[in-house]
C-alpha cells in the first residue's frame, strides 16, 4: 500500500496504478534522449495506441494530444548532451527514466518498462521486451517521447537549418554527416559517440 503525507503531515492513501515507461532518442548524434512515464486512466480508453516508430508523425501527435487529455498522470523528461557524454547513453537514459517516473503526480504502484534494463527507483519495476507494442502504457510512453523529442529538434533545426534536423532528429543519416563534414561539430552533439569524435579529432 502507497501512502503520501497531505498538508498535514497524515499518512493519505495516493491513487495508485501501472506506469508504462519508454524513451525516444538513444541513437542520435545529437540532442537529450527523452524518456516518458505514462499512467493510464482504465476508465478512458484510448484507441490506436502502437509503438510510436510504427506510426506516422500527424499519427502520433493526434495520439499524444489523447494521451495528455485522458491518462492519469504523464511525464517527460530529459538526460542531457553533458550527461549523455559523462555517464554513457545506456546510464543517461536510464537516468532520463527514473526522473519521468519520478514526475509523475501519482505515485504508480508499479512500472513497466520497454526493453530488458531497469532504472530502478522506489517503485517496483518490470522489464518488457517490446513492451511498446505490447503494453498500452508503454506504447503511450512511446509516443510522447517521442513526440516531445521531435519537438526539441525541430527547434534545434530552427536554430541550426544547415544540419537537416527536422529530417532525421539527429541520427546519423549520410545527409547528417555530411552536414558535420561541411558545418562542424556543434554544441549539441554527443562527443562520446564515434561518428562526432572523429569529425573532432580530424578537424
Amino acid at each position: 500500500m502507497l501512502f503520501d503525507l497531505d498538508r498535514n503531515g497524515d499518512p493519505s492513501l495516493l491513487q495508485t496504478g501501472i506506469a508504462g515507461v519508454d524513451e525516444a532518442g538513444r541513437g542520435p548524434l545529437a540532442g537529450p534522449v527523452a524518456a516518458a512515464a505514462v499512467v493510464l486512466d482504465p476508465q478512458k480508453s484510448i484507441s490506436g495506441l502502437a509503438d510510436s516508430k510504427t506510426l506516422s508523425a500527424n499519427r502520433r501527435t493526434a495520439l499524444a494530444d489523447i494521451i495528455y487529455e485522458r491518462a492519469q498522470s504523464v511525464c517527460i523528461a530529459y538526460a542531457s548532451v553533458e550527461e549523455i557524454d559523462r555517464l554513457n547513453i545506456l546510464q543517461a537514459t536510464l537516468l532520463a527514466m527514473r526522473r519521468a517516473i519520478a514526475g509523475l503526480a501519482v505515485t504508480p504502484a508499479s512500472v513497466l518498462v520497454d526493453g530488458n534494463r531497469s532504472p530502478g527507483g522506489p517503485c517496483p519495476v518490470q522489464t518488457v521486451v517490446g513492451g511498446d507494442r505490447r503494453v498500452a502504457a508503454i506504447s503511450a510512453a512511446s509516443i510522447l517521447a517521442k513526440v516531445d523529442r521531435d519537438r526539441l529538434m525541430l527547434d534545434l533545426h530552427a536554430r541550426h537549418p544547415d544540419y537537416g534536423f527536422d529530417r532525421h532528429k539527429g541520427y546519423p543519416t549520410q545527409f547528417h554527416l555530411d552536414a558535420l563534414a561541411r558545418c562542424g561539430v556543434l554544441p549539441e552533439h554527443r562527443r562520446s559517440f564515434t561518428p562526432v569524435r572523429r569529425f573532432l579529432s580530424s578537424s
